[in-house]
């Protein structure tokens, strides 16, 4: 029987951080994942998704930018593959390159199903190969989740899919129903909205994406309705028909929403089914999810567990630091956690939001005097020269001290532009840096000063 220092379940963006780090420390890994390297992340979640927002968008601001004297129609034969005809080559790469990195650092990768017999003890099953067995001393659960999957509908009828079925859609539908409203519901949202496709979005809160900054959240809410999506609000899905050309949802208000198809996205669950959990004892919450500590050790101080597995929240991103700190804890090397704590969120819908630090609602709510500075993209040269207007960036910070509290942005480009306000909020700076330092002109970064110079002014 092979023995091994540390044995890790799945090789997504947490797994495979958590191999590195430990082989940097000189220790035995094994990799274990049922297919090949980089998990839904890279198969079927985040690299295919955005792989088709980006196409989407690319045809959405050049159908925009009439400044440009651009005019473009969409083929009616248009089909998904097509759109997505960069992702294969994509996944390919990026694929290789967990490979490679494995073999580079004598990370060792099987292929199968991971199952517990023991509480050091893996068997792994391969389809058509003899199962094997490993020991390790240290155990890492990085399984990901999967699309939720409530019982009472029929997700065998081809017209009604989850997140990951909907990327196998060969055709554009002419209309869909999304019911959620959450990162993915809004993501699939705009992007087939600006394919020209009817879409209905179902939630049953009475806010979209109630945990960013109310008057972003607001701004998205508006723009979705501006580009033709039907938000229904507090509205609950109790019953889905199906016939060959429609699904009939039902809400409990007595609403029925027909249209092509319906995409559920309302939450997900753990891939922690069949891992042989009960076997060490370990237990999973309702979500089939695994509780941690601090450090991402589970009830068995030997068995670690990281990425969308242990819920919130979710982001690839934290999955990767969640994978390292993990696997130094695991061989005894002391973590110091930073002192700046905020990891920033980064939503793919179209137009990008993303942001970091405290929003508008949770600073009233501690009391802490701030006040707001504001940029309009349309303000900023590089909007006017790239014909995108459609954008804004926030800034929070304190009355008296001008220390940056929060950062908030929607627009092209906000998953990168977040990052300068994250820096300087890490070293507790001022919004008087962006007045003080000199930004590249035109760029999209002059909104911060723009910003800086809009809240000095409401002092």
């Amino acid at each position: 029987m092979e023995k091994y220092d540390l044995a890790i379940i799945g090789s997504g963006p947490g797994g495979e951080k958590a191999a590195i780090q430990a082989a940097k420390l000189g220790k035995s890994v094994c990799v274990i994942e049922k297919d090949k390297p980089g998990g839904s992340c890279v198969h079927t979640g985040t690299i295919p998704s955005k792989t088709l927002r980006e196409s989407v968008r690319y045809l959405s601001l050049t159908k925009q930018r009439a400044v440009y004297g651009i005019s473009i129609s969409l083929d009616k034969n248009l089909t998904i593959d097509r759109l997505m005809h960069r992702k294969v080559a994509t996944i390919l790469s990026l694929s290789d390159r967990l490979e490679r990195n494995f073999e580079r650092n004598g990370v060792v990768y099987k292929t199968g199903m991971a199952v517990f017999t023991g509480p050091h003890r893996l068997k792994i099953r391969t389809e058509g190969e003899a199962e094997e067995e490993i020991e390790a001393d240290k155990v890492i659960i990085a399984v990901g989740t999967s699309p939720y999957r409530p019982e009472w509908v029929d997700f065998t009828h081809p017209r009604v899919v989850d997140s990951d079925k909907i990327l196998g859609l060969h055709q554009i539908p002419k209309s869909l129903t999304i019911i959620g409203a959450g990162v993915i519901a809004c993501e699939y949202a705009t992007i087939f909205s600006n394919l020209g496709v009817k879409v209905n979005l179902v939630n049953p809160r009475m806010e979209v994406l109630d945990f960013l900054d109310k008057e972003i959240s607001n701004m998205l809410t508006y723009l979705m309705r501006e580009s033709g999506i039907r938000i229904r609000l507090g509205e609950k899905l109790v019953k889905v028909e199906t016939d060959e050309e429609n699904v009939m949802a039902h809400m409990e208000s007595g609403k029925v929403v027909k249209s092509d198809f319906l995409l559920y996205a309302n939450g997900r669950t753990g891939n922690t089914l069949g891992l042989g959990l009960d076997t060490i004892g370990l237990q999973v919450n309702s979500r089939h999810q695994l509780e941690v500590n601090e450090s991402y050790q589970t009830e068995l101080p030997h068995v670690y567990a990281v990425g969308d597995v242990i819920g919130a929240p979710s982001l690839a991103a934290t999955a990767m630091d969640q994978g390292r700190i993990a696997a130094l804890h695991a061989f005894g090397q002391s973590v110091e956690k930073p002192k700046f704590d905020m990891t920033p969120t980064g939503i793919y819908t179209i137009p990008e939001i993303s942001m970091v630090g405290a929003t508008e609602e949770e600073l009233t709510q501690a009391r802490i005097p701030y006040e707001v500075g504001a940029a309009n993209y349309k303000e900023i040269a590089r909007g006017q020269i790239m014909g995108t207007t459609m954008g804004r960036l926030k800034l929070l910070f304190h009355r008296e001290t001008l220390e940056l509290l929060g950062v908030h942005i929607i627009g092209d480009y906000a998953t990168d532009l977040v990052h300068i306000g994250q820096t300087v909020m890490a070293f507790h700076g001022t919004i008087e840096f962006f007045i003080d330092h000199v930004f590249n002109y035109p760029t999209f970064s002059e909104c911060y000063r723009v910003a800086a110079l809009n809240g000095i002014n409401r002092l």
